[in-house]
């Protein structure tokens, strides 16, 4: 009985880059060559969803990371040097941000550590939820939201907020760019002093250890050095408690930022084009007619006298007609009470909540004692404060004019109703006829505003007339408003022109008559981000280099096969407080895994724990082979779990040199004898490929874990101990294979092994294609003919 369960196969249909599975669920994710995100499901390989690149997301995908609730998809893109958080339910964007260089690896990772005041602060309920009222769920019948949010449920928004054990997304990039996102969100620290690309990286589960491989390359026609580094992060480690109450802060605000900025882009869909009728008609009525009277005499004389020019009459009867000013009305009526409710119940709602987590922000940022060292800036939470203010208040003068453009068009549109009325000859019900003086006053007003003459504009807008003025607060522009609010007359205005103190006091929040409310909007992103900015700073500058290695060079001949996963690799044991560097030095066409042990506690440097591992032979296929007939070299190797190491190897004999094999290789059996490893006694002056001949190698022999991949050319492998199970991918990068690592029971297997015979004689349609036996490039040329995929079923989450 082979070792490790197959539980499916699939040829794609496209190139995989990147695979890495989900910490909670049986869910695998990929990324392909055409910039495609997918995710599927252990079960057959059957897909899920796939998210196709955009212009507004990327298409070059360059590293992917779970958040270890399994709930968010994180991947980077280097075209447009954006991060992207997925939600694991759907193919949408929940959040995104830009970074200054393309990411080439992250990883994303959860705080262990536990002391009496962060359990207190874990077990406690967020205030905020018990002082605030709850948001309300964003409205799904909005085209930008139905893409985020399910039938059942609209907030999925609040998923970004995650558990409340603080987690962190590593990411490492070229140029040694490194940054930490408190749960994903916000940038907590902003990492220098690291040379190199990035190929690996890893924050201890303590906070108190950054770990990171660099590729360094001095010059194009000369090797890569790959370089490793121990950082020191004790200030987050001693700072624990606080940097989650702040970072759990930080993630609140833009949790609010991104629900502000969907309720704006649902109230921008709200607002349609058919409300610039009106404009348009009246400026291609003044383009056309000949008389020298204006628009507003025009309509004035058929309020006062009842008549209409027949230029107006053409206009109106014509190009407007009866039944399309009745459809104009309802329009803007449906139009505007829908952008009133969605001020009003959300973004009013948003930036209270909003107010509410800068303030207590402010006030941890007063606690100097505890918050000073992490650079929280109480001045610069002020004006983040103050910005917000700003917002609330434009979103205020946006309900006024809401308001006030909702009684003068019903006014306006309820006359001219009559009047067309009138002209047609038709009934007018008794009802509709009567006009007191007021009204007539109400809509002569309306008039005199809303119906001059502006050429000024013609030139910014393409059109002489402003009549609706909600619009142009949605416009995402920098220009100032077309038709600002009238302040004259205004008796606050004027007091606070006369008061020069009360003028400049920060008890007032800045108004700004002539912006829109998109700009308000940027603007109060763009501060709360510069305040929010400092932390990133101070801590990382607090970050120092405890160690510095350089492991080896890279040939640039070393392998001409598409690169996926690259050794090296790190891995953090949660259980012992260390860490293990994983990578391979090819010597005479043969690679080793070497492992180097360390401990996260920079104090307790352990750099003489370097083992190379061998491996003898295992296979016995001949019973004429002699013990030394086979050697293995490692083709990719990730850590399956704290103990146990996933490879997969390749013969290295001329003759035999298509097998492979996917093996699991315990850690127990390489660190059998630590007074041995510390005969080697490495000067980190020197690099460590010059000494490879004197690290300690460990020949082992693997009894029952491992298994011939037959008719597979297999080149990299993506595992997850949790869940027990590993996926193959070969060499061609299109050719998958799944498997369950750890098979219970064999009776168990062989009733499964049955059964799926049973469904592949029925002919199920969802069965992996199974490649024809023969040699390795019977699959490489399936793979070439292979169709694609269109006509693939997606499936569900639902367990």
């Amino acid at each position: 009985m082979p070792a490790f369960r197959q539980v499916g196969e699939k040829q794609l249909p496209q190139e995989v880059v990147f695979m890495s599975w989900s910490p909670k669920r049986d869910l695998i994710a990929l990324a392909n060559r055409a910039g495609e995100v997918l995710l599927h499901r252990l079960a057959n390989f059957q897909r899920v969803w796939s998210l196709p690149p955009n212009e507004n997301t990327g298409k070059e995908v360059t590293a992917l990371a779970w958040r270890p609730d399994g709930k968010i998809l994180a991947f980077g893109l280097a075209d447009t040097k954006r991060i992207i958080l997925c939600d694991v339910e759907k193919p949408e964007s929940l959040h995104s941000f830009s970074v200054d260089l393309s990411i080439t690896y992250m990883h994303w990772m959860e705080v262990t550590e536990e002391n009496s005041v962060l359990t207190s602060f874990y077990n406690a309920e967020d205030e905020s939820n018990l002082l605030l009222p709850k948001l309300p769920a964003l409205p799904k019948n909005y085209s930008t939201t139905a893409k985020i949010f399910s039938e059942e449920k609209s907030d999925e928004i609040m998923k970004l907020l995650g558990d409340v054990r603080l987690n962190a997304l590593v990411l490492g990039g070229s140029s040694g760019f490194i940054e930490i996102y408190a749960y994903g969100m916000f940038k907590i620290a902003t990492v220098n002093g690291v040379a190199g690309s990035c190929r690996g990286l890893c924050l201890s589960s303590d906070l108190k250890s950054l770990s990171v491989i660099t590729e360094i390359q001095s010059s194009s026609d000369s090797e890569a050095e790959i370089m490793y580094f121990q950082l020191d992060t004790s200030l987050l480690s001693s700072y624990l408690p606080e940097v989650t109450r702040m970072a759990r802060k930080f993630t609140h605000i833009s949790t609010l930022l991104q629900y502000i900025k969907l309720s704006l882009t649902c109230m921008c869909e709200a607002w349609e084009e058919i409300l610039m009728q009106m404009d348009s008609r009246l400026t291609k009525f003044v383009q056309e007619k000949n008389t020298t009277t204006s628009v507003q005499d025009e309509f004035m004389q058929l309020l006062l006298w009842g008549k209409a020019s027949l230029e107006l009459q053409a206009l109106l009867m014509n190009q407007l007609t009866v039944k399309g000013l009745k459809k104009l009305g309802q329009s803007i009526e449906s139009s505007y009470s829908s952008i009133q409710k969605l001020v009003i119940s959300h973004l009013q709602s948003g930036s209270e909540a909003l107010l509410y987590h800068l303030s207590e922000l402010k006030g941890m940022a007063l606690w100097k004692q505890k918050y000073e060292s992490l650079g929280l800036d109480a001045s610069g939470i002020d004006e983040a404060i103050t910005a917000v203010g700003s917002f609330i208040l434009k979103a205020n003068e946006l309900l006024q004019v809401i308001d006030s453009s909702m009684k003068n068009f019903k006014a306006f549109f309820r006359w001219l109703y009559v009047a067309m009325l009138r002209m047609s000859e038709d009934h007018v019900l008794p009802e509709l006829n009567k006009m007191t003086q007021k009204d007539i006053t109400f809509v002569a007003d309306f008039l005199t505003e809303h119906f001059n003459e502006a050429p000024e504009l013609y030139n910014r807008k393409g059109k002489y007339f402003n009549v609706e003025r909600v619009g142009q607060y949605l416009k995402d522009e920098d220009d100032d408003l077309v038709s600002p609010p009238n302040t004259e007359g205004n008796q606050w205005f004027n007091f606070l022109k006369d008061s020069t103190h009360l003028k400049e006091s920060p008890l007032l929040f800045p108004y700004y008559p002539e912006k829109s409310l998109h700009f308000v909007k940027r603007q109060m992103e763009g501060i709360i981000d510069q305040c929010l900015q400092k932390p990133a700073d101070v801590i990382g500058k607090s970050v120092h280099q405890a160690v510095c290695m350089s492991l080896y060079k890279v040939s640039q001949s070393e392998d001409s096969t598409p690169q996926l996963f690259k050794l090296p690799f790190l891995w953090n044991d949660k259980t012992s407080n260390l860490h293990y560097v994983l990578f391979t030095m090819l010597e005479n066409s043969i690679s080793k895994i070497h492992i180097l042990r360390r401990h996260t506690d920079t104090s307790r440097s352990v750099s003489n724990g370097i083992v190379a591992v061998d491996f003898g032979n295992f296979l016995n296929n001949s019973i004429n082979e002699t013990l030394d007939s086979r050697c293995y070299s490692c083709l990719d190797a990730h850590f399956y779990d704290d103990e146990t190491v996933t490879v997969v190897l390749k013969e290295s004999v001329q003759q035999e040199g298509k097998e492979r094999v996917l093996a699991q290789l315990p850690l127990s059996s390489v660190y059998t004898d630590e007074d041995q490893d510390g005969k080697f006694i490495w000067d980190s002056v020197e690099r460590l490929d010059e000494r490879s001949g004197e690290i300690p190698t460990r020949t082992v022999f693997l009894e029952s874990q491992w298994r011939v991949l037959e008719n597979m050319k297999a080149q990299y492998v993506s595992v997850n101990g949790i869940r027990k199970v590993s996926c193959v991918l070969s060499s061609n990068l299109r050719h998958v294979r799944v498997f369950e690592m750890d098979v219970e029971d064999d009776g168990e297997v062989e009733e499964e092994e049955e059964e799926e015979t049973t469904q592949i004689a029925a002919g199920e349609p969802d069965e992996p294609n199974q490649p024809a036996d023969g040699q390795d490039n019977v699959c490489d040329a399936s793979a070439e003919e292979l169709p694609d995929e269109t006509e693939e079923h997606e499936t569900s989450l639902d367990p």
